[in-house]
């Protein structure tokens, strides 16, 4: 097994690397900013290191100041976690060069999902259902134009580069085609330094669910059913649950072959997610692979008894895996806490914490690094810890977490606390009746 990984990573899921690597008897190396300083996975890593400044590009996407953290600490592995260089390819095979075992896939597999129109023409040949669409980049708006009067409005414009809803845009009437083609070349060149924009038919009343999945060198590819992410603002993920209130058995075998499919197109070594959109009737269709593990494999570990990140790291070294697929046998709801004010429209609210109390009990998982004192910094994504409720149904899982929101105490930032709250209240929420548009009317007021 390796004997020492480095976490490229910061935060809750830097601290979520070091706490299994723990438990495997293997020593770690943090490395963080200056603004990171006093955060836990630099108290709780074996060996920490400064590799930079605040700003992301001056440390957390330095590759050379990680590798030289890598060399002067001898560290065999590099654990990417996820954001910042998880999906990089290069970064990939610049650890390769170096004889460092990157805990993920390889290059060439990042390489042909990351690339979103290359991964369409893959799964179509793999036989993975997707979303009716044009081939090939958008070459100008006259070409936009034709396109869409033969897919058909509504269609939506995406960054073949893209993720986290940059570069995509929604158009409903061929007047609107213009501005919404510069806009998103615009933001895709900005966001991701590709201006590759290509085109779907935008599915309406969609659910957003995910397959989980693991592969070995040895060709061997599973499923860990799925999680159900519809609950978002502006694409980013807010709450994610497993199993979905809007699974079936017989879709929940058709999406889990899909994904497997999906992962064995490419000889996908890593656990990985395969995403898929879900419309009114239960068709459902391919949107994208992360490469990487995900902010949410938590639920998914909750409900099957299953530690994903262990996994990562024992197909990383060589081991192969069980090759049987995994069902829910409990129900688990995961809340991103943010440092965010949900009272004025989710503004950033970095700043100290003075008084953090968190919840706890049967059922609650909370995986954090703050704690009072701590100041969240203004440089990196607003998500300081995520609240996961496990209960034998979903109305129990429902309840467990309301319990648990209430008992959590955050004072000195706002958070999204009080947005979990109203949500675990709304009926159409806990008659599992969303879509992807549910929170284009949900009031906080």
């Amino acid at each position: 097994m390796f004997k020492k990984i480095l976490i490229a990573n910061r935060g809750e899921i830097a601290l979520r690397v070091i706490r299994t690597c723990k438990e495997m008897g293997i020593k770690t190396v943090a490395v963080y900013s200056t603004a990171d300083k006093d955060s836990l996975h630099v108290k709780f890593a074996d060996e920490a290191v400064c590799i930079g400044k605040p700003a992301s590009i001056d440390s957390y996407l330095n590759i050379p100041h990680i590798m030289a953290a890598v060399e002067i600490t001898n560290a065999d592995a590099i654990h990417p976690g996820y954001g910042f260089l998880a999906e990089n390819a290069k970064f990939a095979q610049i650890c390769t060069d170096h004889g460092i075992k990157f805990i993920g896939p390889t290059p060439e597999m990042i390489n042909s999902m990351g690339d979103k129109i290359t991964a369409k023409e893959t799964m179509i040949k793999a036989g993975v259902p997707v979303v009716p669409g044009g081939e090939g980049l958008l070459q100008s708006v006259d070409h936009a134009k034709g396109l869409a009067r033969e897919i058909g409005y509504p269609v939506i414009l995406k960054a073949t580069a893209g993720g986290g809803g940059k570069g995509m845009r929604v158009v409903w009437e061929e007047k609107d085609i213009e501005k919404a083609f510069d806009n998103a070349k615009t933001e895709a060149a900005a966001s991701f330094k590709n201006d590759g924009i290509y085109m779907e038919k935008f599915v309406e009343e969609p659910r957003h669910i995910e397959i989980q999945i693991a592969g070995d060198q040895f060709g061997n590819v599973c499923h860990l059913s799925e999680r159900d992410c519809s609950i978002q603002r502006r694409h980013q993920k807010l709450v994610e649950e497993s199993p979905s209130p809007f699974m079936t058995p017989e879709l929940r075998e058709k999406m889990g072959e899909a994904a497997i499919k999906a992962a064995s197109a490419i000889n996908y070594e890593s656990v990985g997610t395969i995403e898929f959109l879900v419309d009114k009737h239960r068709n459902f269709y391919f949107m994208e692979m992360n490469t990487r593990i995900q902010v949410e494999h938590c639920v998914t570990e909750e409900v099957v008894n299953y530690d994903l990140i262990k996994e990562q790291i024992k197909i990383a070294f060589g081991e192969s895996i069980s090759g049987r697929n995994y069902y829910p046998e409990m129900h688990a709801i995961e809340c991103r806490i943010n440092a965010e004010d949900p009272y004025n429209d989710f503004r950033p609210s970095p700043g100290r914490i003075t008084v953090l109390h968190q919840p706890g009990g049967h059922g609650v998982r909370v995986d954090s690094h703050v704690y009072a004192g701590y100041v969240i910094p203004p440089y990196y994504d607003s998500m300081i810890g995520k609240l996961i409720a496990v209960a034998q149904t979903r109305d129990e899982a429902i309840n467990t977490m309301s319990r648990a929101l209430s008992e959590y105490v955050i004072e000195g930032i706002k958070t999204t606390i009080p947005f979990h709250k109203k949500l675990m209240k709304n009926e159409s929420f806990r008659s599992g009746n969303f879509t992807t548009k549910f929170l284009e009317s949900f009031k906080m007021e």
